[in-house]
């Protein structure tokens, strides 16, 4: 039985999630540790206006989860998925092994990981923690 990592984005129903946002959002936990599965990261990503509306809602909270799930249970995570009225959309993509680390640890909001001829690259100023950004700047009128 071999476990892949997964990268699942839903759409969730703004007004469920407002009600109920832990309810709402624990669904997506208790349904991949049901099959068999571990969460990695599992996070609020973004609430904004639809492209379209979708079941009549024209707004969407998204949510971001990355787990590992045996191969054979993805069929039934899917179906799990269609028929709850929570969750409006969900695309579930596959992520390679090589980039597990960097995007789990992005999603829980870790710095960025630099490799060693990146680090070498940046400016010194940088290296040392000084502010590289340049300041705003007021428009003249």
């Amino acid at each position: 039985m071999a476990t892949t990592v997964y990268e699942t984005m839903f759409i969730l129903d703004s007004n469920r999630y407002a009600r109920d946002p832990n309810g709402v959002s624990g669904q997506i936990p208790e349904l991949i540790q049901k099959l068999g599965g571990e969460v990695l990261v599992s996070r609020l990503w973004n609430e904004q206006k639809l492209a379209y509306p979708i079941n009549g809602q024209r707004k969407g909270t998204y949510w971001l989860t990355y787990f590992k799930l045996d191969g054979s249970k993805l069929t039934e995570f899917n179906n799990a998925l269609r028929i709850n009225e929570s969750i409006l959309r969900s695309l579930t993509v596959k992520v390679d092994p090589r980039l597990v680390d960097a995007l789990v640890s992005h999603a829980r909001g870790a710095k960025s990981m630099l490799r060693p001829a990146e680090t070498a690259a940046r400016p010194a100023a940088a290296a040392e923690g000084a502010e590289t950004e340049a300041e705003p700047v007021a428009a003249e009128e």
